[in-house]
């Protein structure tokens, strides 16, 4: 009585298919989704897109590789959950249902994802574009307002590979008084072998200790001529600013400067990655790192812009992110949303030279101010 009780209390359970059991009839990948699931979404839109430049890279020689549109589908499916390594993908085709259905069931192995990645680079980013640009014809793309925001990245370098411009000085004249003694040694050392063994013996060899400090000094004269050849662009930059206002005030174009332009003293590279700067964080530590920027419409989220710079500051980003926004979608925003870090008369007037509205406060509001200013919780402050 028991086991048939517990027989007929099975019975109201739904119990799920046997994994050895085989399909007589082959199943159909939209049955394994809801229909109005994501991932049938970046499927349709990538069959929207212009593939005709990565398809032309490939020939009729050799194996049949995969279907370019499936990798474009099993990418942009992946950026749009947040994946980037090619690793996170291969498993994803495996374990998760919605990329199975995106990659028509298909499992590209990570070295394929991260070769296709990179042979396509500038094709998928053009496809980017594209794709913000059919989002705005869908209507996803309010054209309202754009929010623009930055953040600190850290690079692949350590700060403590970087070294200023005056201690590169210091140390490339120590170097070279460490270069010179060894070679005067040297010069030594075979002037007696010389004269013990005669001229045709087989000369000295230079010693590990000595071609490292070649290598430092070789590597710290590199280092500064980048900050010199930093320092002569951003004197071109400025002449050429100080020129454009002299000629719209009707003023004779000034001199430039007799002396050549020296770097700061303080002026840094790092050895490891030199494009890379030291930035403060959002957590007001010192990182060795990129600016990353970005713009997104304000009410869908949808990014419609990006970059990545090696300039600390926020400010100089915002009009090239608004002129950026307008090249990706052929459409001009109404306002712009930023912080008080992109804050300045020149966006001000930039922004209204271009008819936008701009949405930045010119001061920030620190925290202790924003509470004293707010009232308490649960409380109706008096009139």
């Amino acid at each position: 009585m028991a086991k048939q009780k517990l027989m007929n209390t099975r019975r109201r359970f739904r119990t799920g298919d046997n994994p050895d059991q085989l399909w007589l009839l082959p199943p159909s990948l939209a049955d394994w989704l809801p229909a109005n699931h994501p991932a049938f979404s970046w499927s349709a839109l990538v069959d929207e897109l212009d593939l005709s430049p990565i398809y032309a890279t490939y020939g009729s020689k050799g194996q049949p590789p995969y279907d370019p549109r499936l990798m474009v589908k099993i990418w942009v499916y992946a950026y749009a959950r947040g994946l980037r390594a090619s690793r996170q993908v291969e498993r994803a085709c495996y374990d998760d249902m919605g990329f199975r259905v995106v990659s028509g069931n298909r499992q590209p192995d990570f070295w394929t994802l991260a070769a296709f990645r990179r042979r396509h680079r500038e094709a998928l980013g053009n496809l980017l574009i594209e794709s913000i640009r059919l989002a705005a014809e869908a209507g996803l793309v309010r054209e309202r307002d754009v929010a623009v925001d930055g953040t600190k990245v850290r690079a692949a370098a350590s700060k403590h590979r970087a070294m200023s411009y005056a201690r590169m000085t210091e140390r490339e004249e120590a170097l070279a008084a460490e270069v010179d003694q060894y070679l005067a040694e040297v010069e030594a050392a075979d002037a007696a072998d010389d004269a013990e063994h005669g001229e045709n013996d087989r000369g000295w060899t230079a010693p590990p200790d000595l071609a490292d400090a070649q290598k430092r000094l070789a590597t710290i004269r590199a280092a500064k001529a980048r900050v010199e050849a930093e320092a002569r662009e951003r004197a071109e930059a400025k002449q050429a600013e100080r020129k454009t206002a002299a000629e719209a005030a009707g003023k004779p174009a000034p001199e430039p400067p007799k002396d050549p332009p020296t770097p700061d003293p303080k002026a840094q590279s790092n050895f490891t990655d030199p494009e890379s700067r030291i930035m403060r964080n959002s957590d007001k530590a010192f990182i060795q790192g990129y600016n990353a920027q970005i713009a997104v419409d304000a009410d869908t989220q949808i990014i419609l812009a990006a970059d990545v710079t090696n300039q600390a500051a926020d400010s100089p980003h915002l009009l090239p992110m608004v002129d950026q926004v307008v090249a990706n979608t052929s459409r001009r925003p109404i306002g712009v949303l930023a912080d008080a870090g992109y804050w300045s008369e020149s966006n001000h007037q930039g922004l209204q030279s271009r008819a936008m509205e701009s949405i930045i406060p010119p001061e920030k509001l620190r925290h202790r101010e924003w509470r004293a200013a707010r009232a308490p919780r649960g409380r109706i402050p008096r009139n």
